[in-house]
């Protein structure tokens, strides 16, 4: 069996996975990444998400690296797409126009970017890409994980994998059971955790419902219907008790308030112009505005679909039979399938007409033929039982009290904010959306408990069923593994596991400090921020906060 080692071994290709590897990189280290697909990103890219993002993500107030990124992908567009003078030269550009972030693009855009960043410690032999490896059995040897063997998704052929440091960056948390490291699946109870919004019973089926998004076009006066999905008559007709009627409509519930709403595709005619103040569905996830680009480019405005309505919450991913797994994916297609197909002849028009035969899937944006993701979109993993645990009496608003901030953790390696937002899950439960203050990311919930070699890289770190909604999103994650890639690379460095570092007041402020100085992290908020997070995030509150964190530095 093929066999190749390096210092830091990382599975999983997602944000977490390249932040990990950039990181360990940057700190000297050889590595080893691998990836059961063949694109670099995870949710940004393979899964086809737009960036979900703080309100501060254009200040300082972000890891240097991710601003990054975040650069380069509207370099991407200034130099290899048709944009006008006026977009080319807009400095905060947003190639879709979307109101769901300030960065909505192609994700084959990002996943090229991510490849250029990479390319370099390719081509030098620091690093070591393996794509399409899927991770199918660990070994552990007492407390370490001692190897990682991987199987060929097109050949079969096994390979085994060793690092120093192993890092856990899959979707699923893939090695947590693999190496039989302590874990939790879906949702604690209110008296395990204590959290406010914690249900009373634990229940490891309750798992937040995933997406299998999709890419349309708009072409003006074309046909673009598909064939009729097998199960279109099954969602078309199904009624669950959480939801307004029909997922195939344009109703669906208000994730905070709960109420239902009536969010049409176009808030005027699919040829207007329409601002993102009229927040329909079109322009939500828009990641192509065609109104950017010059008279040469012949396509059309380009939005994602990952709307309410393509969520899928029957079967649940972790913790169940393969065939059952299986089987939640192939009806995750479907219901995005069907819904197209619901949008392009029986969706009702302002008009009085029906149908949007001028939808086309388009599958070149994402990678793919069929015009959906690559990967479906998931919200949960599993998760370590860590050295420490975030729970909702950290973050959480209304459990904390007003203007109480988040906790303060001495062991932080980097910040974050999103709201508690928890998407209906496959117990029945609807939406937990609620207010969380900006946090940070605590080293020991990098850390398991049993384990001196593994570190979560990933939405597998030690987050509850509660507080997994505010740190699995893109700039999160990607800080989450940046830490684990430097933690990684330094605790080699000093001889000492990622436990023992945490522990030693002297190492922690020294890897502290190497992080702010070496890999440019933001550990703290200005306080101001972290007890009053953005109340007003178009107006004067924001611009004062902006204001004040461009002359306010970390202490660390």
């Amino acid at each position: 069996m093929p066999h190749h080692s390096a210092d830091v071994l990382i599975i999983g290709a997602g944000l977490g996975g390249v932040a990990a590897a950039r990181a360990a990189l940057a700190l000297g280290r050889t590595v080893i990444l691998t990836d059961a697909g063949d694109w670099l990103g995870g949710q940004l890219t393979t899964q086809a998400v737009p960036p979900d993002e703080h309100p501060w993500i254009e200040s300082d107030l972000v890891s240097a690296s991710y601003r990054d990124l975040r650069t380069r992908i509207r370099d991407y567009y200034r130099n290899h797409r048709p944009l006008t003078a006026q977009a080319s030269q807009d400095e905060h550009l947003n190639p879709g126009a979307g109101f769901v972030s300030k960065l909505c693009h192609e994700p084959r855009v990002s996943a090229a970017v991510l490849a250029e960043m990479l390319a370099p410690a390719v081509a030098e032999g620091r690093l070591t890409l393996l794509f399409g490896q899927e991770p199918v059995a660990a070994e552990r040897d007492g407390e370490r994980v001692a190897s990682v063997t991987t199987r060929d998704r097109a050949t079969g052929q096994r390979q085994e994998l060793v690092g120093q440091v192993v890092l856990d960056a899959t979707e699923l948390g893939d090695l947590l059971e693999l190496a039989d490291i302590p874990h939790v699946v879906g949702a604690e109870s209110h008296a395990q955790t204590g959290e406010l919004h914690a249900p009373e019973q634990a229940d490891p089926l309750d798992q937040q419902a995933i997406t299998w998004c999709a890419a349309v076009e708009y072409r003006a006066g074309e046909n673009h219907v598909i064939e009729e999905p097998a199960s279109y008559a099954y969602w078309r007709d199904t009624v669950d008790p959480r939801w307004s009627g029909s997922q195939l409509s344009w109703t669906d519930i208000h994730p905070i308030t709960l109420e239902h709403r009536y969010r049409p595709l176009f808030a005027g005619t699919p040829e207007q112009a329409i601002d993102s103040k009229d927040r329909d569905l079109w322009h939500y996830r828009r990641i192509l505005a065609r109104r950017q680009l010059q008279p040469s480019y012949t396509g059309g405005d380009i939005s994602l679909v990952n709307w309410p309505h393509t969520d899928y919450w029957e079967l649940p991913l972790v913790g169940v039979p393969e065939e059952t797994r299986q089987e939640a994916l192939r009806s995750a297609r479907e219901l995005t399938l069907s819904f197209v197909y619901w949008m392009q002849t029986e969706a009702p028009r302002p008009d009085g007409g029906h149908g949007y035969p001028e939808l086309r899937l388009c599958g070149e944006v994402l990678g793919t033929e069929d015009g959906l993701a690559r990967e479906p979109y998931v919200r949960e993993s599993r998760r370590i039982k860590a050295l420490f645990t975030v729970t909702e009496a950290h973050i959480g608003c209304e459990m904390r009290g007003a203007s109480a901030g988040s906790a303060i953790f001495e062991d932080t390696v980097g910040i974050g904010h999103y709201r508690i937002d928890l998407h209906p899950s496959t117990s029945g439960r609807t939406y937990v959306d609620i207010a969380s203050f900006p946090f940070q990311i605590p080293l020991g919930a990098l850390i398991p408990e049993e384990t001196t070699n593994l570190l979560a890289a990933n939405k597998n770190i030690g987050t509850t069923h509660i507080t997994n909604g505010a740190y699995r999103l893109h700039p999160v994650e990607w800080s989450i593994g940046e830490a684990a890639g430097a933690i990684a690379a330094y605790s080699l460095k000093v001889g000492l596991t990622a436990a023992e570092v945490r522990e030693d007041p002297t190492e922690l402020a020294a890897f502290q400090q190497l992080l702010a100085d070496e890999l440019g992290v933001t550990l703290e908020w200005p306080d101001e921020i972290r007890r009053t997070g953005a109340p007003d995030a178009t107006g004067p509150v924001l611009k004062k906060q902006l204001a004040s964190a461009a002359v306010r530095k970390p202490s660390r």
